[in-house]
């Protein structure tokens, strides 16, 4: 059934207190739009961020038609559309079923796979990490249990570059040579083959699911779970006929992952930036031709098949394509007018300042779509002003305040806000 998303506070934990959760996962999805200031969102789950050119034109489409034309990468690099209508839910979902977006309709908010943008394309990496995310979500969505996991769970596959490892998942699987891969689960480790780590990622979820059922909290991430309740991966993975052995030694850390660069990705696959993290149809267009698009975790987009000389024509087109640009790295929440918590038009505030960190506008304290790891917290404020970094910065002075706290050296990462 088609349903607008009413809204769902998140209860706040005393301190020492386990989370407990006391109503379903309101996540939106791609079936189930959520109401906003202008108007309704639908959120479309693009396991490894992967687009045929057909979907491409679908999106672009749906979003001309149905929307307010643009199209936001997530930092999970799933795509949104704004703007709807709200009784157009069953066009948008014929529309993206017509496309083969819509491969479970049970199953379309749990598709959460992150993995490597580049992977098998600039000769970098222990595995081609996008055909692991290929095959997992052709399992999950064949597993009627899975349709239990929270919208917000999260599978993240790192080639061995560790580009993405850092991106928060509840599992993640990292490919090392010679033909295995590493799986975290929380806080535990153990190898096993890579040709078993589709399978192995599906087990771990579900010893996930099995754990917080016995918890009785309510916990839609793993870091939700009580202290104490910790999951038996190898238990699981023995359950379902996958050899594995712990592993002392920890994966890469949570902190910052490496972004990707805009640019070339070997001879033939590029690397492009959408300002602010949104396309407007006609700059979705303009990836193509292509052999497929993937949207990417830092809010933009690989073209794979794309000779690297098209980045000039790209770039007339308003994309970002150079790791110079005051540009990258540069993101904002939807702010006002969309959002009515927002005490700012943030995307129309933001201002870039010099390459360096990445840089996140907020128009109040939920700051959605921040990055990970270290970042440039400039947040709205009561009254008018924003805050950098927790400083009282004027509007007008945002330029040279954002400038000085993306290239300031740091005695000491900045990750929690």
């Amino acid at each position: 059934m088609l349903a607008a998303m009413p809204p769902t506070p998140t209860p706040t934990p005393a301190p020492g207190a386990p989370r407990v959760r006391e109503r379903g996962d309101a996540c939106p999805g791609a079936l189930r739009l959520h109401s906003a200031d202008d108007g309704h969102l639908a959120r479309l789950r693009l396991p490894a961020g992967r687009l045929t050119e057909r979907q491409v034109e679908v999106l672009a489409h749906a979003a001309e038609t149905l929307g307010d034309g643009r199209i936001s990468v997530t930092s999970r690099g799933n795509a949104e559309l704004r703007g709807l209508a709200g009784d157009c839910g069953a066009e948008l979902a014929a529309l993206l079923a017509e496309a083969g977006l819509l491969p479970s309709p049970t199953h379309e908010r749990v598709r959460n796979i992150v993995a490597s943008p580049a992977a098998g394309l600039d000769g970098l990496g222990a595995a081609d990490v996008q055909l692991w995310a290929r095959e997992l979500d052709e399992r999950l969505c064949a597993a009627p249990w899975a349709a239990a996991l929270s919208g917000r769970f999260l599978f993240v596959l790192d080639d061995g570059r560790g580009d993405v490892t850092g991106l928060g998942g509840d599992v993640t699987l990292v490919a090392v040579a010679p033909g295995a891969a590493l799986l975290r689960l929380g806080d535990r480790t153990v190898r096993v083959a890579a040709a078993d780590a589709p399978r192995a990622a599906l087990a771990a979820a579900r010893a996930f699911l099995t754990a917080a059922r016995e918890a009785g909290t309510g916990a839609w991430r793993v870091r939700e779970l009580p202290e104490g309740s910790g999951v038996d991966v190898r238990a699981a993975l023995t359950t379902a006929g996958i050899a594995s052995e712990p592993v002392r030694e920890p994966l890469p850390p949570h902190g910052a992952p490496p972004a990707l660069a805009p640019g070339p990705l070997g001879p033939a696959a590029l690397h492009v930036l959408a300002p602010l993290g949104r396309f407007t149809a006609g700059r979705l267009r303009a990836l193509l031709p292509a052999d497929e698009v993937r949207f990417t975790p830092w809010r933009g987009a690989v073209v794979v098949g794309a000779d690297p000389g098209r980045l000039p024509a790209l770039e007339a087109h308003g994309l970002i394509t150079r790791p110079d640009s005051p540009w990258a790295g540069v993101s904002a929440c939807t702010g006002r007018p969309g959002c009515a918590k927002s005490l700012a038009d943030v995307r129309a505030d933001a201002v870039p300042g010099r390459p360096g960190l990445p840089v996140h506008y907020s128009g109040c304290e939920r700051r959605c779509g921040h990055p990970h790891g270290d970042w440039v917290d400039v947040l709205a404020a009561p009254g008018g002003g924003y805050l950098v970094d927790g400083a009282p910065v004027p509007r007008t002075d945002l330029t040279p305040a954002v400038t000085t706290a993306r290239t300031a050296p740091r005695t000491a990462p900045r990750t929690t806000r």
